[in-house]
C-alpha cells in the first residue's frame, strides 16, 4: 500500500473561520467541528484539522492544482483583494510564477501561513 498523509493539524487563531476561509478559497469541504478541530477535507485521502492556539509558528502549504483550479483559486484571491506574489519572499508583488512550465502564486492566510499553488512539480534535479 502507498503511504499517504490523511490528516494535518494548521494551529489558528479562530479553527472555524480558518476552516471557512480554506473552504471558500480552495473550493475545500468543511466537513464539521470534531472536538478541538475544524475539520476540511482537501481531497479523497487528506484533511486539515484546524486548532485554536495562542501562539503557534506560521508553515508553508502548498496546492499542486490544475490550469482550471488555479484559475478559480486565483480569481477568489483576487476578488478578495488578498496580497498575492511569484515567491516566498515576494509573496506580495502582485505577480504569478512560470516555474518547470507552470504557473504559481503564493499568498497568506488569516493566520500568516504561507499558501502555495502550482500547476506543475518543481523539478528537483
Amino acid at each position: 500500500m502507498e503511504i499517504t498523509l490523511n490528516h494535518t493539524i494548521v494551529s489558528s487563531h479562530d479553527n472555524v473561520s480558518s476552516a471557512k476561509y480554506y473552504e471558500r478559497i480552495f473550493g475545500f469541504e468543511f466537513i464539521k467541528v470534531w472536538g478541538h478541530f475544524a475539520v476540511v477535507k482537501v481531497n479523497q485521502t487528506l484533511s486539515l484539522d484546524f486548532m485554536n492556539a495562542s501562539d503557534f509558528s506560521t508553515q508553508h502549504y502548498a496546492f499542486k492544482v490544475s490550469d482550471v483550479q488555479f484559475d478559480e483559486i486565483f480569481a477568489r484571491i483576487k476578488n478578495e483583494s488578498i496580497p498575492f506574489g511569484s515567491g516566498p519572499v515576494s509573496f506580495d508583488d502582485g505577480k504569478i510564477n512560470n516555474n518547470d512550465g507552470g504557473r504559481g502564486v503564493y499568498f497568506k492566510d488569516p493566520n500568516g501561513h504561507m499558501l502555495e499553488i502550482i500547476t506543475k512539480d518543481y523539478v528537483l534535479d
